[in-house]
């Protein structure tokens, strides 16, 4: 498994890294600690969760993902052996989060509240990565076009970003968070925590967890830039497009267990252009003798800006495929054949 440098720091991280968002909903925990056993066991020592997981998000369930993790390092008794990341979840209107009931947001109180309430459910002391899940101002994300502008406006009690770097500095002075990073954020919200970061003293981001697969593309207009000249290496979740790309949904098909037949959370990936993006993917890595799941991960570990691909699976089956697509190695004229295939079809899912 190919190693890889987490930005400016002296972490080493696999080229794949588990995804663990099914622990606790698709996935039982003996489930998740076989998954996390096998991928260890295959060279992947990168692992990520985020407080609000599993998905979908519910009061109920909200924590389970990192418990599971987090019984799973004390039994193996290896926590020196990974890099743990998790995150703090951004703004929300649900009150579940936090055991005052307040809405969420990424003030100091509250992040301070989610670090603590994360390493008691991890069990151990402290993070490797500590992520920002997503802004606390109004952004495009999580399927709503970042291309194209619709004057979000601030939100009256939008907490400022030098507050949530500066209580996010304290957790690294405190020795609870070794190193921090954002996820969702755009190329105007790196270079802000990357001028806060350099002119208040204060903790630098290393990484971005953003989406980034065939049907997206969008990382590379503006923050590509930003990733590699300010070593913000990105950590792309969603490769297989929450599994569109490959190929089980074509013509309507809705297999059972999925991820669409269990919680109708695929629209992201619906779009009008998406079906015929993705066919054509799917036919080109058929062409070439390659698994289409393959294909879909294999691409995005060939972007000079990608420190980490994220995985996740709910079989085993579906997790050796993916974690054996680090071994694939595409050909120059595959990748321009994937190129041309985006300049016809571009971004339909960003």
């Amino acid at each position: 498994m190919d190693q890889r440098r987490l930005g400016r720091t002296d972490i080493m991280v696999s080229s794949i890294c588990l995804g663990t968002m099914t622990f606790g909903e698709q996935n039982t925990e003996a489930e998740g600690h076989a998954q996390l056993d096998y991928a260890l066991d295959h060279g992947v020592n990168f692992f990520d969760t985020a407080e609000m997981y599993p998905i979908p998000p519910s009061g109920e369930t909200q924590g389970r993902t990192e418990r599971i993790i987090g019984t799973w390092l004390k039994a193996r008794g290896n926590r020196d052996k990974i890099v743990l990341a998790t995150k703090v979840a951004g703004r929300s209107d649900s009150t579940y989060y936090r055991k005052s009931g307040e809405e969420v947001r990424l003030t100091r109180p509250q992040i301070r509240e989610a670090i603590e309430r994360s390493l008691n459910n991890l069990q151990t002391d402290y993070v490797d990565l500590y992520q920002v899940h997503w802004p606390d101002r109004t952004v495009p994300g999580f399927g709503s076009n970042p291309t194209r502008w619709n004057d979000p406006a601030p939100a009256p009690d939008e907490t400022p970003i030098a507050e949530t770097l500066a209580a996010l500095s304290e957790l690294v002075k405190e020795g609870k968070v070794r190193h921090i990073g954002l996820s969702n954020e755009s190329a105007w919200g790196t270079m802000t925590y990357l001028k806060l970061a350099e002119t208040e003293g204060l903790a630098r981001p290393v990484s971005i967890q953003n989406a980034y697969n065939m049907l997206n593309r969008t990382f590379e207009t503006g923050l590509a830039e930003v990733s590699l000249r300010e070593d913000v290496g990105l950590l792309g979740y969603s490769p297989l497009a929450q599994g569109a790309l490959t190929g089980k949904y074509l013509d309507g098909a809705l297999p059972a267990g999925s991820r669409k037949q269990l919680y109708n959370r695929l629209q992201r990936y619906e779009k009008p252009g998406a079906e015929e993006a993705i066919r054509a993917y799917v036919e080109l890595a058929r062409s070439a003798g390659m698994d289409p799941a393959q294909l879909a991960i294999a691409f995005p570990l060939t972007r000079s800006f990608m420190t980490s691909v994220i995985i996740g699976a709910t079989s085993m089956a579906q997790l050796q495929v993916a974690i054996g697509a680090a071994d694939v190695k595409l050909s120059p004229e595959l990748i321009e054949k994937i190129d041309l295939l985006h300049q016809m079809h571009g971004n339909t899912s960003p």
